[in-house]
């Protein structure tokens, strides 16, 4: 792995291991950034806006976003074997989702940008001298230096997310992955090196975050605005770092995500789909749901659909790390003690091979809790799930929104009246009906309470990664 600053791949002195997943062994070393590594960074970045970058138009912005789009696709078994490595996530999930989105945000910014209409008004004021008439008329010009700090879950998704976008608008961005999942950035970074966007336009720099490189961005007054995804603790901490500056935020956070299935569902598809949102990456995915409530007349049934496909998944990855895994762990015996009622996993399996060395827990499934269990109230992150029965619509959404987390739900009922009247009335930043992460890149994506700031997504993340100004002339 190396840094990128200002088109040149570069290491530092020390470095850090680089584990697998998969095994626990180690796959290689990650050099780690220091303060005056981060600062080039973003005094190239600074450079890159007062030359060719900052001069380029919108039209060869969106060249270079479709280029490099196309220079993923031309490495395609290369990401996808970096992200199964760094990630031990299923190669279907990295093939079908993660890197295929990944190039879906390089070219559905550039089609956004490209067409973006601008705005103009025709005002009149009586009383001037001359026509009495001004033309006014509005532009967006890039907020300058970005830093984009992403996460190991979803490693190139979410950093492309934030990237595209920012490129698309003008910035120049200075990007941190996570420490644990380092390789598919440094491919990208061999991407657009390869593309010759200009120098600076984009960096990338590796390392830890508190007193390490995340810190040292987040907190670095040449940057102009922070794009983050990531658990709220480290929201909070970067939010302090950023209020000394009054830097632009733009915060996708943790979530304790609900899904509400009503009597009149389809149990079965209500039964996979919840499998799907519970257990998909082994449930380390910020919009996975970790709460379900269960209309009681078919609580039990259900309960028994969910546990039965629970105990039946074999194809599933580790925790991204030993410390990870521990943590979650941590949950599962917390929720018996709790008092929780185990009806599936619970444990670490035993597969009698390299796997064994991994960092791999059982997809769980509990109930018996009240809504006050630390279990039911704070963000595992992990493959679990508990379940709990209601008895009345009203009910359901109280236990919806009975979180500080608000970022996603999903409500499974086969009455559409129902579904309308319910999904407005959830405080979450989206809410899926009869299905779950149904994305179009377009629309807005983001949480409320301790799930996030502001939206991203289509036009969301353009207007975050811009500035209007209006111009007004008298005529």
């Amino acid at each position: 792995m190396k840094h990128y600053v200002n088109g040149v791949f570069t290491t530092t002195g020390t470095a850090f291991p680089l584990i697998s997943p998969l095994d626990g062994s180690q796959r290689g070393t990650v050099p780690e950034a220091t303060r005056e590594i981060v600062d080039a960074a973003v005094r190239a970045a600074r450079a890159a806006l007062e030359g060719p970058w900052g001069a380029a138009s919108v039209e060869e912005r969106c060249a270079y976003l479709r280029r490099i789009a196309d220079g993923i696709e031309a490495r395609f078994d290369e990401f996808v074997a970096a992200e199964v490595a760094d990630t031990g996530k299923p190669r279907d999930l990295a093939a079908t989702v993660d890197i295929p989105r990944a190039i879906a945000n390089f070219r559905a910014y550039a089609d956004l940008s490209y067409g973006r209409p601008e705005r103009a008004y025709h005002t009149r004021v009586p009383g001037w001298s001359g026509s009495g008439e001004a033309l006014n008329y509005t532009v967006r010009r890039p907020l300058g230096v970005v830093a984009v700090i992403s996460p190991w879950n979803l490693p190139l998704l979410l950093l492309t997310w934030k990237v595209a976008p920012a490129l698309a608008a003008g910035n120049a961005v200075v990007a941190k992955p996570s420490e644990e999942t380092p390789s598919t950035a440094t491919l990208l970074a061999e991407v657009i090196d390869g593309v010759r966007l200009p120098p600076g336009a984009f960096n990338l720099v590796h390392g830890h975050g508190a007193n390490a490189a995340g810190e040292f961005l987040t907190g670095h007054p040449g940057v102009d605005a922070i794009a983050f995804t990531g658990e709220s603790a480290t929201g909070s901490a970067i939010m302090r770092a950023a209020a000394d500056h009054v830097t632009p935020l733009s915060f996708e956070l943790g979530g304790k995500n609900p899904a509400v299935v009503f009597a009149d569902a389809d149990l079965d598809e209500a039964v996979e789909g919840t499998v799907r949102s519970s257990f998909t990456h082994s449930g380390q995915i910020c919009l996975c749901t970790e709460r379900v409530y269960v209309e009681r007349p078919v609580f039990a049934a259900f309960t028994a659909k969910l546990a039965e496909r629970a105990r039946e998944l074999k194809d599933y990855g580790p925790m991204i790390s030993a410390g990870h895994r521990d943590k979650v762990l941590s949950y599962y015996r917390l929720a018996v003690e709790e008092g929780a009622d185990v009806l599936a996993g619970g444990g670490v399996p035993a597969f009698g091979d390299a796997r064994d060395g991994g960092f791999y827990v059982e997809p769980t499934v509990i109930t018996g809790l009240p809504q006050d269990a630390r279990t039911v109230r704070e963000e595992v992150f992990g493959p679990i799930c508990h379940v709990a029965p209601f008895d009345e619509e009203a009910e359901a959404i109280r236990l919806a929104n009975d979180s500080p987390y608000g970022l996603a739900a999903t409500v499974w009922t086969g009455d559409l009246s129902r579904a309308h009247r319910v999904a407005p009335k959830i405080e979450a930043g989206i809410v899926w009906v009869n299905c779950w992460n149904l994305r179009d890149l377009r629309t807005p994506f983001g949480g409320v309470k301790a799930s996030g700031i502001g939206r991203e997504g289509g036009e969301y993340s353009l207007d975050f990664f811009s500035e209007p100004v209006n111009i007004c002339v008298k005529i």
